[in-house]
């Protein structure tokens, strides 16, 4: 059965109509609408930083925020983020109380649970150790200690064994807190952590820890923004183009790399889904 959706600030056999109106209302009269005027999208998210998180003013922020601002306003929309409890994100497309949910949130294994727009980044799960630690390789893993966040990617990958690669860990840490991976590591608790790239290159941006992340990652996938599966409304396809436009014309180099020294490694897309 088709769930319907209710109590939506755009209808969806509206919503492009409406788009198409600020678009020609951008131009054909003569000036330009305050960002306010354009039709709202509500995108859901939880704190991730850097990809979601709140500035010290209190506003959203980050590279999904700066990335969905830009894309939605190609499309002659506004985004308006907002903060929700990550677990109820299907729910809250389904009963319409958002649009999309986007929070370097990944694509793949997800394909048929959403309509999804993108991928506009490319995500890297690796394995971080000490700059002096003999591991090199993820065959040399064998038989140590890896911390992960419970209920990640790396946490699956290294219970179930899904990359062949990796070898049998003696042990594994979950933490419910992304926070504790690095004090685990540098206290000598585990001799590795696992974790998104991003995340850890933001330790060392942010707390001056050193790490050195294995060349080999554990899974590289592409991120995505999410509809409910029911939506019919076409923003997703809308929004992918935007998103390659965006790639195209340097725009998400610009963006990632007020965040990353490198951007190179999230822009390269080719092949992932």
């Amino acid at each position: 059965m088709t769930k319907q959706r209710s109590n939506h600030k755009i209808p969806r056999r509206t919503f492009l109509k409406v788009c198409a109106a600020a678009a020609v209302g951008l131009t054909a009269c003569g000036k330009m609408q305050t960002a306010a005027a354009l039709p709202e999208l509500t995108v859901g998210s939880d704190n991730y930083p850097p990809f979601n998180y709140m500035s010290t003013d209190g506003t959203p922020t980050g590279i999904d925020v700066e990335l969905a601002t830009e894309a939605f306003r190609r499309l002659g929309c506004r985004a308006k983020f907002v903060t929700i409890d990550w677990e109820k994100k299907k729910e809250l497309l389904a009963n319409g109380e958002l649009d999309c949910v986007m929070g370097s949130f990944s694509m793949t294994g997800r394909e048929n649970e959403y309509r999804w727009a993108g991928p506009y980044l490319a995500s890297r799960q690796v394995v971080a150790v000490d700059p002096q630690s003999d591991i090199y390789t993820l065959a040399d893993l064998e038989d140590k200690i890896v911390a992960v966040q419970s209920t990640t990617k790396p946490e699956g990958i290294l219970l179930n064994r899904t990359n062949e690669s990796v070898p049998q860990i003696k042990e594994l840490y979950c933490f419910s807190d992304r926070s504790c991976l690095n004090p685990a590591l540098v206290e000598g608790l585990v001799d590795a952590i696992a974790a998104h790239e991003s995340l850890l290159l933001t330790y060392e941006k942010d707390y001056g820890v050193t790490y050195r992340i294995l060349d080999e990652p554990l899974l590289e996938v592409g991120l995505g923004t999410a509809f409910d599966i029911n939506d019919t409304r076409g923003i997703d396809v809308k929004l992918t183009h935007a998103y390659q436009e965006m790639l195209a014309d340097g725009t998400m180099e610009r963006l990632v790399s007020k965040y990353f020294d490198d951007p190179s490694p999230f822009l390269n897309m080719e092949g992932l889904s």
